[in-house]
């Protein structure tokens, strides 16, 4: 899932490195003070403060995993389906996305401190690559990139995606979100797949279609939500092509245009959770259960849409615990 013109670190273990359960209880203690991980802090002087402590490689797998934590519902691949020993490394690479996409999302922050922030994370990410790292997301992300080989190009596309969330904010055509979805969401799969060591182009490809059918799906999902944001996934080109507005939008008006425009969204990332359905079986048991879970999921949410007649407006769609049990059941026995 990566290339990158750095070349990887030096092999070194870490399993053997990670803390008791006591041992991570005095370390929260210690660390935190009794408190969670909050990245609002992390947005501010507090990050600054965090770098220039001295931390060992079992401290910042802690961090990172008390970070990913206290945002467990945005993290369903850190689940107890990945093994145990690949998860301080899942939490590794989602924190150095999560503390990027709060430079982009969270308020409180200018758009020119937004992007600097995006700018000075991304040196951090290189100093990496050159052997250096200072904050705790850093020395364990180093560790990770180390023991699995993965490239910078990756880390670096995330990052770019970021950075269109600061400065886009409408997409002309279809094939500009989808060039936004290679960078924010092809990514995270490809990462996955290399910590489970798949790595060839042709499964790198059906995660591909599955990860952006998994963005497109949240875009879906999530259009009033976004609009509050004054973020506008759906192409131009397609509203216009359906005879709808952005002005309609707006104000939320859920016209036969809008229900027709949705469905034919909603129909062609029905297509590619298809192109990318092979991948279920190109892996093995170690991967296979969480990316069944992953796949049933994204394409319920999909029929949630259609049947509240593509209405995302009014409502949000969203799993009910009935849902859920049906996903778990189908990708336990399918």
């Amino acid at each position: 899932m990566l290339s990158s013109p750095a070349r990887p670190l030096a092999f070194r273990s870490v399993n053997a490195d990670i803390p008791s359960r006591f041992e991570r209880d005095q370390m929260y203690s210690s660390l935190n003070h009794g408190n969670s991980v909050s990245t609002r802090s992390m947005l501010t002087g507090d990050l600054k403060k965090v770098a220039r402590r001295s931390w060992t490689v079992p401290q910042a797998f802690q961090f990172c995993e008390r970070l990913a934590r206290d945002h467990f519902e945005n993290f369903p691949v850190a689940s107890l389906m990945v093994p145990k020993e690949k998860r301080p490394h899942v939490h590794a690479i989602y924190s150095f996305a999560r503390i990027a996409d709060d430079y982009a999302d969270e308020p409180g922050l200018t758009l020119a401190e937004r992007v600097d922030s995006i700018a000075e994370w991304e040196e951090q990410l290189i100093d990496v690559y050159r052997g250096h790292a200072h904050h705790p997301v850093f020395v364990a992300l180093r560790e990770t990139v180390d023991h699995f080989e993965i490239p910078i190009d990756l880390f670096q596309r995330l990052l770019r995606a970021f950075r269109s969330d600061v400065t886009t904010h409408r997409y002309e055509s279809f094939e500009d979100v989808l060039e936004y979805c290679e960078n924010s969401a092809n990514p995270i799969g490809r990462l996955m797949l290399l910590l489970f060591n798949y790595r060839s182009e042709t499964t790198m490809e059906f995660s591909d279609s599955i990860c952006t059918a998994l963005q497109l799906t949240n875009f879906w999902q999530d259009v009033a939500v976004d609009l509050k944001k004054d973020r506008v996934y759906i192409p131009v080109d397609d509203i216009r092509e359906f005879g709808y507005s952005e002005e309609e939008l707006l104000s939320l008006q859920c016209s036969q245009a809008f229900k027709d425009l949705m469905c034919y969204e909603v129909e062609r990332t029905e297509q590619m959770f298809q192109e990318g359905k092979p991948l279920l079986s190109d892996v093995g048991s170690d991967l296979k259960m969480e990316l069944k879970l992953t796949w049933n999921g994204g394409m319920r949410i999909l029929k949630k849409i259609e049947q509240q007649d593509y209405n995302v407006l009014a409502r949000r769609p969203s799993l009910s615990l009935l849902d859920k049990t049906s996903i778990l059941f189908s990708s336990l026995v399918g």
